[in-house]
């Protein structure tokens, strides 16, 4: 907690905010100049918690770990800060005379427009628990003048509008000018030599000068501050006068309008060159700017570039920032005069990269051509670490073109990322047990049987703190009374939890609780979306980025065959339920747009059905615009989380930790980090069906036909039948064709070949859901199992495995 903060302090700096910032007085604010004269009290006490700690760092010389992501979904800040510093008190009381609360201004933030899913959602947790656990810590991405988009639902189609969230969100950033940095892009290599040595020369350049902007995180209770640093790119030309003053006013801010594209909107369509093109200047506009910081930064504090891996820790997240690993060679060698030796030296010993992917399909590939346009520099380097690279295979698996080549950073064309990121780190890591065992056996088997002792595995964790006790109040009510509060900062306490399995008073009081967060999700979904949801039906719900793998789809032909067998049977005695999704598509992704629109059709086609038997039994709920913010409102409240991936396609998941540190029973198959949490709570506390990763590769295998599913089952024969007939008038053949004739594979994701286990899985949790007692035993077997998928476990395995960090205090 922050200490010496009152209620006093809390309004005289409200107060002297207002009246600086704004001109009027705490009686004449409104609820904007509130809110943003409160963060603007809550940023100066993180800055001055920054500077402290930043001194102490200094003083015993502390390692830092820099965080590369091209995504932070942060969700809203003030809550999570308000929490961590323990101020809340003091910040309702100041603001109690005007009648404002909290959670009033609460309201008046946007969710961050930096990210997307999983991946910038772990980030953000991430810099969370590195506060928390005073590691000295940075995270770096672009400040996006639009998020990723808002998602609109028009006629059952996702329509991509603009996210505008700097209005509201930019209170938050610090500009930070003096830092300001140049990247280069496109132009030509020359080369000369001097007496020194070659020279390079890079010549006829386009130049962007990238605005640092940093973000301040704070961590429950420790002395800690993270610092997420922003980039925004802007044009290095003076303003065009004369065109302007001779009426061209488009070709008088051309450059830059060109400029601020790279730092316009998160993850562009890349369905087209310019697209691709645009991608490619994002990640290199972020790596070159974040590189170029750290190093004028080292060179500030320590004076020697060879001290660089012993005080940091460069990690990059994915493959977007892979860029990092050539451009810090480039800096070393043509602007600090390091051979090529030493300056690889330095790279491999400072450069780490988590993976995210099982899919090769997915593994990021750009073109040569297009990098050696865009980046000559950048694409001789990437050239001759590949020729010293496949060298050094050449010696070590003589004759084995195949293995080299499959190895290589540069074939047929294209540049491969991931094998660039392999090559140039000192640790490569998986995020779930099962993805870390597949990584090494198919992805990168081949850089396993050459650097076995780079590979290991870091399981994902969340922010407990965020997605527990400050998004359910209550349960975390009943856990302190239970078993104290010291799983707030050491989340492995939650097991004492398990102790109260068998308590019929604890029980009931989850089962109550429960019934309290639904209830509070009817009335935040009919104040959003003006859709009235039933608290007497089983929530079930999948809510995740929209993809083929994670199979939205089996999930919507299950609720068809529930509202075939209603229609033939509407006194069938089956479980009322509501199915709830949130998820947003890629905009250029048009096969699961379609099944955005096959969910809403058939929530129309269920929601006009003339009996009301079936319509009290059966809804169908798509949350438009999903985000962090109805996350902690829709995961307290629900009572199945569907983790329905194919086995083997899945990295992790952290949305089924969150659903299961708050009391849901998760339906899923063995995939990600689910393996972890059926080993957490056991077999008999989560309901796992399907194929396994080893048989659906033998399936494969064997030949995969998807036919031969559906003519063994009547069920998917309706279903199928179902989906050419279509709902509210929209007829789904296409889809239906995709699960049984698609060329060159029909159900690339074996929805068909899973699908009798479905459902007989479903109706063990509905068998299950009848007797209440048994179900809250397992829901508080699930939260007892929580404690290990925290972001702080995860960050201190990071510390003590990979970037040898020590907390400092």
């Amino acid at each position: 907690m922050t200490s010496n903060f009152t209620p006093t302090d809390a309004k005289n700096g409200v107060n002297g905010k207002l009246s600086r910032y704004f001109g009027v007085s705490l009686q004449e604010a409104s609820v904007e100049q509130l809110y943003k004269a409160v963060v603007m009290c809550v940023r100066d006490i993180l800055l001055e918690k920054r500077n402290s700690y930043h001194y102490k760092t200094k003083a015993v010389k502390g390692k830092r770990v820099y965080y590369l992501c091209m995504e932070f979904l942060l969700g809203r800040s003030l809550k999570n800060n308000v929490y961590n510093l323990g101020i809340e008190d003091a910040l309702n009381q100041a603001l109690k005379d005007k009648g404002v609360t909290l959670d009033d201004l609460y309201e008046m933030e946007p969710d961050a427009g930096l990210g997307n899913g999983g991946l910038g959602r772990l980030a953000a947790c991430f810099l969370d628990a590195l506060a928390t656990q005073n590691y000295p810590a940075m995270g770096y991405s672009i400040r996006y003048e639009y998020g990723l988009f808002k998602q609109k639902i028009v006629d059952g189609w996702q329509t991509e509008l603009p996210d505008v969230w700097l209005p509201g969100g930019e209170v938050w950033l610090t500009q930070r000018s003096d830092m300001t940095v140049r990247v280069k892009f496109d132009g030509r290599i020359s080369e000369e030599w001097t007496e020194r040595g070659m020279k390079v020369n890079h010549v006829d350049f386009q130049e962007v000068e990238a605005i640092p902007y940093d973000m301040m995180v704070s961590g429950k209770d420790g002395e800690a501050v993270s610092v997420l640093r922003l980039w925004a790119a802007r044009s290095v030309r003076d303003f065009d006068m004369n065109s302007f003053s001779e009426g061209d006013y488009m070709r008088a801010i051309q450059q830059d309008s060109e400029a601020e594209l790279i730092s316009k909107v998160l993850y562009p369509s890349d369905n087209h060159y310019e697209g691709k093109s645009l991608r490619l200047k994002q990640q290199y506009f972020l790596v070159s700017a974040t590189l170029q910081n750290i190093v004028n930064e080292h060179l500030r504090r320590y004076g020697d570039l060879h001290t660089l891996p012993d005080m940091a820790a460069i990690h990059i997240n994915d493959t977007h920032p892979a860029l990092c690993i050539p451009e810090l060679m480039r800096i070393l060698m043509d602007e600090h005069g390091f051979g090529w030796d030493d300056a690889w030296d330095i790279v491999t010993r400072t450069v780490a990269y988590t993976n995210h992917t099982v899919m090769s399909e997915a593994l990021e590939k750009w073109n040569q051509d297009l990098i050696e346009r865009r980046l000559p520099r950048i694409f001789t380097i990437i050239k001759e670490i590949n020729q010293r690279f496949c060298g050094e295979m050449w010696n070590k698996f003589t004759g084995d073109w195949d293995k080299i080549e499959r190895m290589s950073i540069l074939s047929h064309g294209q540049v491969r990322m991931a094998n660039l990121s392999v090559v140039g780190s000192h640790s490569v890591n998986g995020v779930s047990s099962l993805h870390s065992e597949i990584i090494k056996k198919s992805v990168f088997k081949d850089f396993y049987d050459a650097y076995p002792e780079r590979f290991t595995n870091v399981t994902n964790g969340i922010a407990h703190r965020r997605w527990l006790c400050q998004s359910n109040k209550e349960l975390t009510e009943l856990l302190c009374d239970c078993i104290g509060d010291g799983f707030i900062l050491d989340s492995s306490q939650l097991k004492k939890f398990a102790d109260f399995k068998d308590d019929k008073a604890v029980l009931s009081k989850l089962a109550k609780i429960k019934r309290i967060k639904k209830e509070q999700l009817c009335k935040f979904v009919m104040k959003r979306e003006g859709i009235k949801l039933n608290p007497d039906t089983i929530f079930d719900v999948q809510a995740k980025r929209l993809h083929e793998y994670k199979r939205q789809l089996l999930n919507v032909m299950y609720i068809i065959h529930l509202y075939n067998a209603l229609k033939e049977n509407p006194a069938l005695p089956i479980k009322p339920k509501t199915f709830i999704f949130g998820a947003k598509a890629a905009p250029g992704y048009y096969m699961v747009k379609q099944i955005i629109k096959l969910i809403c059709c058939l929530s129309e086609d269920i929601r006009k059905n003339p009996n009301p038997e079936i319509r009290k039994k059966l809804s169908v709920v798509y949350l438009e615009d999903y985000n962090v913010t109805i996350a902690e409102t829709l995961m307290p409240a629900t009572e199945i989380s569907e983790q329905i991936s194919t086995a083997g396609k899945e990295s992790s998941g952290t949305g089924n930790m969150k659903f299961m540190i708050n009391g849901a029973l998760t339906i899923g198959t063995l995939d990600g980090a689910n393996v972890e949490m059926l080993n957490q709570v056991g077999g008999e506390n989560i309901f796992i069906f399907g194929l396994n990763a080893h048989e659906v590769e033998n399936l494969w295998k064997r030949g995969y036909d998807a036919t031969a599913f559906y003519n063994d089952n009547i069920i998917l024969q309706k279903v199928i039948a179902a989906l050419k007939a279509g709902f509210n008038g929209v007829s789904f053949e296409g889809i239906a064709n995709y699960l049984l004739t698609n060329s060159p594979v029909a159900d690339p994701y074996m929805c068909m070949a899973d699908f009798s286990d479905y459902i007989a899985v479903h109706q063990r949790a509905d068998e299950t859901y009848s007797d209440i007692y048994k179900w809250q035993s397992m829901s508080v077997m699930n939260i007892a199992g929580a404690g290990f998928f925290s972001a702080d476990r995860a960050i201190k395995e990071y510390a003590d495995n990979i970037w040898k960090l020590k907390q400092i205090k």
